[in-house]
């Protein structure tokens, strides 16, 4: 039964230790979605809390990478992040960023979707999965919600209407079995150093 107070919280979500789930992390979407909070995702902690709530097979996080062209070796501002990500229990996945230049050099767009990948993957999982958790709020996912639901696959979304401009979009959150607000984990799943600095302010 769905609280009163608030039905897009974690806690309401009923769950089995045998339902297989596999998370999938829209890297770009993410960032942009902790942007809009104003506070930094804890990926340690956010695992953590998956890991505990769910029978969590994998978790796969979704990036393209661009490659600074100024820098002679190859330099790639998320690799950090990245490589963090791969020791500490994500499974990375990456592609080169397109950019797309007119005729005299200059950069005029930075392709970086990583919507393929991600759907594919998910129909792949849906084989031996009966619940998919999906971090985006992005609305090119609904059909792929609705693949996954004719599977038999239970999708919960994670993501925020608690924004100025929501970060999801209102097909998906409509399509997902749950909905979960990433603003409501903020406490258990925020960097503490970022929520300390947003709270003075």
């Amino acid at each position: 039964m769905q609280s009163a107070q608030n039905p897009n919280t974690l806690d309401v979500i009923a769950v089995h230790k045998t339902d297989r789930t596999v998370a999938f992390f829209d890297g770009a979407n993410m960032w942009a979605t902790g942007k809009s909070l104003e506070f930094d995702f804890d990926y340690k902690s956010l695992l953590g809390l998956l890991q505990d709530k769910f029978n969590l097979i994998s978790a796969l996080y979704y990036s393209a990478v661009k490659i600074d062209p100024t820098r002679s070796d190859d330099h790639v501002a998320i690799r950090p992040i990245l490589d963090w990500l791969s020791y500490n229990g994500f499974v990375v996945v990456e592609k080169p960023a397109k950019v797309l230049t007119d005729s005299s050099g200059n950069v005029i767009k930075i392709k970086g979707n990583m919507d393929v990948e991600i759907a594919v993957h998910a129909m792949e999982a849906a084989n031996y999965a009966t619940i998919i958790l999906l971090f985006t709020g992005d609305g090119d996912f609904t059909e792929l919600v609705r693949a996954l639901q004719r599977k038999g696959v239970r999708v919960i979304v994670f993501s925020s209407i608690q924004t100025k401009n929501p970060m999801i979009a209102d097909e998906l959150r409509r399509q997902a079995n749950h909905f979960v607000e990433l603003n409501t984990l903020r406490e258990v799943i925020g960097r503490k150093s970022r929520i300390q600095e947003g709270n003075e302010t």
